[in-house]
């Protein structure tokens, strides 16, 4: 399939999934809208670097996804929208007793509200071109629980929902709207923690990896960003043109338990 001349914008996208999904969509003919929070040289380059691997249009525009003005901004600024990724997040973890309140809020911000900000602006864009895709990228999360996460548990449940209230408003339209729930996913940041988690349990990597940070993935496998992308590109392609206020979970059998 190809996704010549549609424009996919992705938030939380220079690093990580976001940056897998962009990568897929662009592989697949999509122009893209790389974002975050921060403006560096490195930032506009990658998206540069992007355009020029795909041959497509990509462009970087700064926009901090806690702040409803500039998730809004993001999208007027990118001027069309044919495909919206939400993926932007945060995470801490500490008991509900405990957690603080500055990283609650900000983690109902990034992680939920912002796809509530930049979904008003993009359907309007989605309604005038006549087709459009809303994804929102939760997580096992979004269906199941786990101690001591709060605040991401709660935001992604939000973002599930939102998804099927999204997916019902434009139900007679050719918009839809999924959530694409991913379980353990090898991002650099994932990475980079296996070697003190298997400092802290006296493990190897690969038993930490295996009896620690995977320990719900029946699979016993990571997803990649690359498999997080290919649904995306799936979730655009008119096999999934039905396929429309669900959840699709990409975690090795985790919420099959």
């Amino acid at each position: 399939m190809t996704l010549k001349g549609k424009t996919a914008v992705i938030t939380g996208s220079n690093s990580g999934i976001g940056l897998g999904v962009a990568r897929e969509l662009a592989r697949a003919g999509a122009d893209v809208v790389l974002n975050s929070f921060t403006d560096r040289d490195e930032d506009h380059a990658l998206a540069r670097a992007l355009g020029e691997e795909f041959g497509v249009t990509a462009r970087y525009i700064k926009a901090d996804m806690s702040k409803g003005a500039e998730c809004r901004a993001l999208i007027e600024q990118a001027g069309v929208c044919d495909i919206l990724v939400n993926n932007a997040g945060i995470q801490h973890v500490a008991p509900i007793d405990e957690f603080p309140q500055d990283k609650w809020d900000a983690i109902i911000a990034i992680n939920m509200s912002s796809a509530f900000h930049t979904t008003a602006v993009a359907l309007p864009l989605m309604r005038k071109a006549g087709w459009g895709r809303v994804i929102n990228i939760a997580s096992a999360h979004g269906l199941t629980a786990s101690p001591y996460k709060s605040a991401y548990v709660t935001a992604k449940h939000g973002v599930v929902g939102m998804t099927k209230t999204v997916a019902l408003e434009c139900a007679r339209e050719e918009i839809t709207a999924n959530a694409i729930c991913p379980g353990y996913v090898l991002t650099p940041l994932v990475e980079s923690q296996i070697p003190d988690t298997a400092k802290k349990y006296a493990m190897t990597e690969e038993e930490a990896k295996q009896k620690v940070i995977l320990e719900r993935q029946p699979s016993k496998e990571f997803a990649t960003t690359e498999q997080i992308g290919g649904t995306a590109v799936f979730l655009c392609s008119d096999a999934a043109a039905q396929i429309t206020g669900t959840t699709i979970s990409v975690d090795g059998g985790w919420t099959a338990l």
